[in-house]
């Protein structure tokens, strides 16, 4: 039997991006959530008008409870998520909102029908030529959209460490980059960062590991030994080695009117 091709970076991004249904508990456990502050910085675009707002590629609700946080009425808020296991950890934790299935490139809601789109965590799995003009017809005129994505903070040199060991042996290329190119329907796009942290002890620091799609793709015994390595940097390092510590994030936040 001739050996299998290998597998096309196409294919391997498209698995990776179908990798978080099966674990849609694990994700909804153990994924951080966004600053209340990166939020509010996206809808001040709005000047204080009422906001309809669409959490799209909402995944569990992570970025819908800030929403709520944040004080936009759960019946002014949208989820919109393709995954139906995702879409049902949305909906135990966040049962008055609107959640629909859907995609990015064929969003379920009327034209003009939301003041904001935001996206947390997922605008790099979009295809952004269907995603953009989407997004644009959804919103209403003078709406605003906004990408959110938190990353370790890597000047830590404990957090660098642990991210290193994370990415040994696989490629960790994504779709597209975090941070987005400006398009003729979202000029001028503006962007920015806030800390944020997580506190996290270092099983469940692991455990969010475990939730990230180069990892969720890995074979068991794989999986487990990488995730091994990382509980034994952590217990090693004084930071983190005794109970609760807060793991340091940026989360770049980008914000663009609908032309």
């Amino acid at each position: 039997m001739p050996d299998a091709l290998p597998e096309s970076p196409e294919d391997l991004t498209a698995r990776r991006a179908a990798s978080f249904g099966a674990n849609a508990a694990a994700y909804a456990a153990e994924r951080p959530d966004y600053p209340i502050a990166a939020v509010r910085w996206v809808l001040d675009r709005l000047e204080g008008r009422p906001a309809r707002v669409l959490d799209l590629g909402a995944g569990t609700g992570k970025l819908t409870g800030v929403l709520a946080a944040a004080g936009i009425p759960a019946e002014a808020i949208t989820a919109v998520e393709p995954d139906p296991a995702m879409l049902d950890e949305l909906r135990r934790a966040h049962p008055g909102v609107t959640a629909l299935e859907g995609a990015a490139e064929e969003i379920p809601l009327p034209d003009g029908s939301v003041d904001a789109v935001l996206i947390g965590q997922a605008m790099h799995w979009f295809d952004l030529d269907r995603a953009y003009p989407e997004i644009h017809r959804v919103l209403a005129p003078g709406g605003v959209m906004g990408g959110l994505w938190n990353r370790d903070d890597s000047a830590v040199p404990w957090v660098a460490e642990m991210k290193r060991i994370a990415r040994s042996g696989f490629p960790v290329a994504r779709g597209r980059p975090r941070g987005l190119p400006e398009h003729p329907l979202f000029p001028n796009v503006e962007q920015t960062e806030f800390p944020h942290v997580q506190p996290r002890t270092a099983e469940s620091m692991a455990a969010t590991i475990g939730t990230h799609s180069h990892v969720l793709i890995m074979d068991g015994p794989e999986r487990d030994v990488l995730l091994g390595r990382i509980v034994d940097h952590l217990r090693a390092t004084p930071e983190t080695a005794e109970g609760e510590f807060d793991l340091p994030l940026i989360t770049l936040t980008l914000r663009a009117v609908a032309a």
